[in-house]
């Protein structure tokens, strides 16, 4: 058989998780294909993220599965979850005026390197109509217009009619308010034009021109109502030189952002990436 789930685990570390996990799934014929754990010394927190494919006939569906993993997720008190792994996430994007990371996202979707289905892009500018429109999704224009709870509020309609599962911030450049960062709380995905924790805030790369930086980078986390202190999903750094402004880190920075955000929403629509307080378990393809 060709399909595939994906089961994930996290809780309290112990013995014989990984054996019980594997002995459930051995007794109902699946084939673990790939599979991942770690265990945390210092929070004492156990994760692990695991591939399989039903061999036999009598165990096929989502359903049976959790039937027969729902022991091991009683004895050791665990969160757990069972996806298909072919299943599309369904995504909203938010932005403002400058396009390049949406665009980088749309492209990789339209192309198939995404395994998420866009279900539209909010922006509190029209900026980027033209582009949406091409790609022929719904484009959402919410202006503040000096009404910050009412436009987010419209933002989060948009959020529970689309069903989205996860809405990313593409450059979106807004703070959001504690409770809508409450409510998007695991499925909201930021993109930092820094490397955090350093230079927070407003123009990071002109704040780290005027440090003398050597690299520049770019972060990609959860968002939460600590500014640009969510756990962290990605990063990658560029070298910059002296005799560059801050302008041309600005410019330089839109590759590596376009990128590390690429790299967190793929991730997180593979079940990747599981929170550890204010950090994150990634568990990268082939690592």
């Amino acid at each position: 058989m060709n399909t595939s789930y994906i089961l994930t685990i996290r809780c309290k570390d112990a013995v014989g998780i990984v054996a019980a996990a594997a002995s459930a799934l051995a007794s109902a014929e699946a084939f673990i294909t790939e599979s991942s754990h770690f265990g945390d010394e210092e929070t004492g927190l156990f994760f692990m993220r695991t591939v399989f494919r039903p061999m036999g006939a009598r165990f096929v569906t989502l359903d049976d599965f959790r039937e027969v993993i729902a022991p091991v997720a009683r004895r050791f008190e665990a969160e757990l979850a069972l996806h298909l792994a072919d299943e599309r996430l369904k995504v909203l994007l938010a932005v403002s005026r400058q396009g390049h990371c949406l665009n980088h996202l749309l492209h990789q979707w339209h192309a198939g390197e995404l395994p998420i289905d866009v279900v539209g892009v909010v922006s509190n500018h029209e900026d980027m109509r033209r582009m949406v429109d091409w790609y022929d999704i719904p484009y959402h224009h919410l202006p503040m217009a000096g009404d910050k709870p009412g436009q987010e509020a419209a933002i989060l309609r948009v959020v529970r009619d689309s069903g989205a599962q996860l809405t990313v911030l593409a450059r979106y450049m807004q703070i959001l308010s504690d409770d809508m960062c409450r409510q998007l709380e695991g499925r909201c995905i930021n993109i930092h034009h820094s490397f955090l924790p350093s230079f927070k805030g407003a123009k990071p790369y002109h704040q780290a021109h005027s440090r003398g930086v050597k690299v520049v980078g770019a972060t990609a986390h959860y968002v939460t109502s600590d500014l640009d202190e969510g756990p962290i999903i990605e990063q990658e750094t560029v070298r910059v030189g002296h005799g560059l402004n801050g302008d041309a880190f600005v410019r330089i920075g839109k590759d590596v952002e376009s990128v590390v955000l690429s790299r967190a929403v793929l991730w997180h629509a593979e079940h990747r990436v599981m929170i550890n307080g204010r950090r994150t378990v990634v568990f990268r393809e082939g690592a």
